[in-house]
């Protein structure tokens, strides 16, 4: 049949379908031989959906075009293209030929071409689909085949069955399909590691190209561009701007070697495809498509009764879920009856607010299985968002149940040992649950999950989950509640609309679930899931709901005296420029600085005003005295806004507690960050900000008690790093820093001045964190040359330090990522990088283990602290980087101190035996400053 006027070609991106069924799914191995066939049977599902959706249509011809291979034209324009992509994961690789012999099977045409992408298959093929007068629909989303849309070529997400014709190109790029090519060129592409122009986006590229009309337009008349910036940038990178659209223009005039009129549509033949099916030992979809095509279906071998998971093909897509209102006793009461015969249940709440201490809970989510997720909800309101205008409260939406029996049903499961509970951010909803009288456990959580997995590739939250993961864009809560002054809480949202909103969030957290638990084994990252990341959660949920005694007074006398203080420093600052000006004013001091004083290193912004920011003030400081007393001035300033004044609104009245929450995935490296407030940046080298410390204090008839790791970080580097003389120094108990002091400036320790050994001190800890000659200037404040000096005298005094530096960065390079002691990976997707964030992510590298087994240590001793002390009149408080702080009875501390210094100290065991010891000092007060 020759192909033209009347006839319509559907290409399908068979890539897209292959990774789309392997992120989407959760793994799954064929029963005989343990084969990796997950992505297989999701691929041959979208398959079957293509084929059902598309019977009695209009579609003549299609065909799935697969890329071959890794290395095409493109490659040889420029070396780096796609260079940053990370490798196939390997139990998808051996399912890629399947994922064509599957294809063949359904009767419909498999082309790829060696040396060229599936696009420009693709290209190629709409385009002469096009010429000969007929209709191309290509199945896919991919962004680089939009410029190929208009004049009869359309594209179909079939994720979202949504189609893109060329309102939705331009909806995308802001441009037409014709100048997609230029907006990507000077964009670049971070995926493909296309360079583009720096510092140019999609939406200013598209300005740009509608200004001018095309790039090649635009570039030759870049001179014209009022943006100095933006001008230069097209300048200087035009080779490199030109390049990047060859890379990726699509190509559509391939050689083929099969034509149009080879893709017509053909019935599968019920043999060869049961008979592959059966062989991949899909049961559902055998029996499925056995029944559609009325064959009787060939025998497959059934599962041992002790297969955990279900099969991948039995999911349905998200957007065909059901989702229902739990109204009445009946209807719960079959849902827990569900739950306990899974044995697994995600869980999600909806409350007033984000501040799990304050907020009320409003309504509780559950899932069993994909497909089946309901919302029961407990607390809502009507009234529009408000309560009512004479000060009552507004009455209760109807069709709930009632709050306490509620609750009283859903306990006992709750708390069900037998029943595993799973939660994105599963801290949250435990202490949500934990108010209302519910112990959660035992739990998994999704986000943990993806953080042991990916820390370091991406962010951990739900919605980037779901999106990267099930290719799926979550209800955004911004639709249910609004913004701004007219917001309302969720109290106030319709129940029906709470349900589709709720019942997603739980049903997206299973699937997420059933994605990312099993490849924890795969990754070999197990253990620091099971011991360092879901330990946490009960852990830190106790802590965080015990919070700590803050004086609101001892504050608010803290902010009267660093507001006296902070006028005397302006009254020196303003006698050293000569005149009075708004030392908080950047603009005003960079025209003190820069203008008349004459002092070098002044940028202004788009505005025409200075910008002051602290490194550049720390540059100036070295040298002159005025920026040191802006610093001092600045200091203080933040210690009044964000401590001794923001401190006491964080007091909880009820209470008169205050409680931080600590976010376990905050950081990729396992420290653990602090919010609301942020109890892990309290400065601590200087007076005033130790002096905050004095407002945390103990309960009457309590001490707070800290025991803190001892050069902790130093200590795991001398381990890691072979270095003999720190090791002999820290088994010797030597004074590390005095002993470095000594090695790299020839003085005798006896003879040690403090200046001396503050610069030594200064030099061990910046080396952790890949300090450069200009950061140790700024951090001693003296000259770049004498701070750089330091630096190479410590190199050189210590050269293991140096070999662990470069194998550390090497090993990165070649893996993507770094380990922990205990197994910790953090990934460095930027470490090929190039420019200044080739210099960040080399010293993120380096720094990563070290920081990250610190972190792995004092997790393994939090995670055990609490069977420690549990016969004890003692509970664990707070957690700053490697600090415990505990609230104890007087008459306990002797016996407190040691049991929880044992556990520190070994907490590494039997895991990792270090070369050095881990020692632990304590103190004790009846403030935080007095114990630390």
């Amino acid at each position: 049949m020759a192909f033209g006027k009347g006839h319509h070609l559907h290409l399908i991106d068979g890539s897209a379908f292959i990774f789309r069924a392997y992120h989407a799914l959760p793994p799954l191995t064929r029963k005989s031989d343990g084969l990796p066939v997950g992505a297989v049977s999701g691929f041959c599902n979208m398959l079957q959906r293509y084929v059902e959706g598309n019977a009695g249509g209009d579609v003549t011809h299609v065909a799935v075009i697969f890329d071959k291979g890794s290395h095409t034209f493109r490659n040889d324009l420029y070396d780096q293209y796609k260079a940053n992509r990370e490798a196939m994961p390997e139990d998808l690789r051996p399912q890629i030929p399947l994922t064509r012999t599957a294809t063949e099977a359904f009767n419909i045409a498999c082309k790829e071409m060696e040396g060229f992408e599936a696009d420009d298959i693709i290209a190629t093929l709409a385009c002469q689909a096009r010429e000969a007068g007929g209709r191309c629909t290509i199945i896919s989303s991919d962004k680089d085949l939009m410029q190929l849309v208009g004049g009869g070529v359309e594209m179909l997400d079939a994720m979202k069955n949504k189609t893109i014709d060329v309102d939705g190109v331009f909806e995308k790029f802001g441009v037409g399909p014709d100048r997609v090519v230029d907006v990507q060129a000077l964009a670049g592409d971070s995926v493909d590691n296309v360079p583009g122009a720096p510092g140019i986006g999609i939406k200013t590229a598209a300005l740009l190209i509608n200004e001018y009309g095309s790039l090649e337009e635009l570039l030759d008349r870049a001179g014209e561009i009022k943006q100095p910036k933006r001008r230069q940038t097209l300048i200087e990178h035009r080779a490199q701007i030109e390049l990047s659209k060859r890379l990726v223009q699509l190509d559509c005039d391939m050689e083929l070697d099969f034509t149009i009129e080879d893709l017509e549509v053909r019935d599968p033949e019920p043999e060869t495809l049961l008979g592959f099916l059966a062989e991949m030992e899909f049961r559902t979809l055998t029996k499925r498509i056995s029944g559609a095509l009325g064959v009787e279906a060939p025998a497959v071998p059934e599962p041992a009764a002790t297969t955990a998971s279900p099969e991948a093909e039995e999911h349905p897509p998200l957007s065909a879920s059901e989702h229902v209102t739990i109204r009445d006793a009946e209807t719960l009461q079959s849902w827990i009856d569900a739950i306990h015969a899974r044995g697994v249940v995600a869980v999600d709440t909806e409350t007033t607010g984000l501040n799990e201490m304050r907020a009320d809970l409003v309504g509780v989510s559950l899932c069993v299985d994909p497909g089946r997720a309901a919302y029961l909800p407990l607390a809502h309101k009507d009234g529009g968002g408000a309560d009512d205008l004479f000060g009552g409260e507004a009455k209760l939406a109807e069709g709930q149940l009632d709050f306490e029996t509620a609750l009283g049903m859903l306990k006992p499961v709750l708390e069900d040992p037998a029943v595993l509970k799973i939660g994105q951010n599963m801290k949250y909803d435990a202490k949500i649950l934990a108010r209302n009288g519910i112990t959660v456990a035992p739990i998994d959580d999704t986000m943990l999950l993806s953080y042991a997995l990916h820390a370091g590739l991406h962010g951990h939250g739900m919605d980037a989950l779901s999106e990267r993961y099930l290719d799926h864009t979550p209800i955004p809560i911004k639709t249910l509640l609004g913004t701004g002054k007219s917001a309302i809480t969720f109290d106030f949202v319709p129940i029906e609309e709470a349900t589709k909103y709720a019942a997603e969030d739980a049903e997206i957290t299973l699937r997420l679930w059933q994605r990312l638990k099993p490849r924890l084994h795969l990754a070999q990252v197990t253990r620091v899931y099971e011991w360092m990341e879901r330990p946490m959660v009960p852990v830190l949920a106790e802590m965080e709901m015990r919070g700590i005694k803050v004086d609101r007074d001892t504050l608010s006398r803290m902010s009267n005296a660093f507001a006296q203080k902070m006028a005397g420093l302006e009254a020196e600052i303003h006698e050293l420029a000569g005149e009075s000006f708004n030392v908080g004013s950047p603009a005003q001091l960079g025209e003190i600085l820069f203008e008349k004083m004459g002092f070098e290193g002044g940028k202004t912004g788009k505005s025409g005003k200075y910008s002051t920011p602290a490194d550049v003030l720390e540059d100036l400081a070295t040298e002159h005295d005025l920026p040191r007393r802006v610093l001092d001035w600045r200091q203080l300033s933040k210690l009044k806004s964000t401590y001794t004044d923001a401190l006491q609104d964080h007091i909880n009245p009820e209470t008169g507690r205050v409680h931080t929450s600590y976010s376990i995935a905050g950081a990729n490296t396992g420290r653990l960050a602090s919010t609301d407030p942020n109890l892990q940046n309290i400065p601590v080298r200087s007076e005033e900000g130790r002096r905050i410390r004095e407002a945390f204090v103990a309960e009457p008839g309590h001490v707070l008690v800290s025991l803190d790791y001892s050069q902790i970080e130093l200590r795991i580097l001398a381990h890691i790093a072979g270095i003999d003389a720190l090791k002999t120094a820290f088994r010797d108990g030597l004074d590390i820093h005095a002993m470095t002091a000594s090695e790299m400036f020839d003085v005798p320790l006896d003879e040690m001045t403090p200046e001396v050994r503050r610069q030594a001190k200064a030099i061990n800890f910046g080396v952790i964190y890949g300090i450069s000659g200009f950061g140790l200037a700024r951090n001693l404040r003296i000259p770049r040359a004498e701070a750089q000096a330091f630096i190479d005298t410590y190199f050189e005094r210590f050269p293991g330090i140096r070999a662990y530096m470069d194998d550390t960065v090497a090993f990165a390079k070649e893996h993507k990522y770094v380990q922990t002691l205990f197994g910790r990976k953090i990934h460095t997707p930027e470490i090929g990088a190039k420019g200044p964030q080739a210099g960040f992510a080399k010293r993120a590298a380096i720094n990563a283990p070290i920081q990250g087994t610190a972190a792995d240590i004092i997790r393994r001793a939090m995670v055990r602290m609490p069977a420690a002390i549990a016969d004890l009149p003692a509970r664990m408080l707070l957690q700053v980087h490697d600090e415990l702080i505990f609230e104890v009875e007087e008459d306990a501390v002797d016996r407190v101190i040691p049991a929880v210094r044992q556990v520190m100290e070994g907490a590494a065991a039997p895991v990792v035996h270090l070369d050095v010891p881990l020692t632990v000092d304590a103190g004790q007060g009846r403030s935080w400053a007095e114990a630390h």
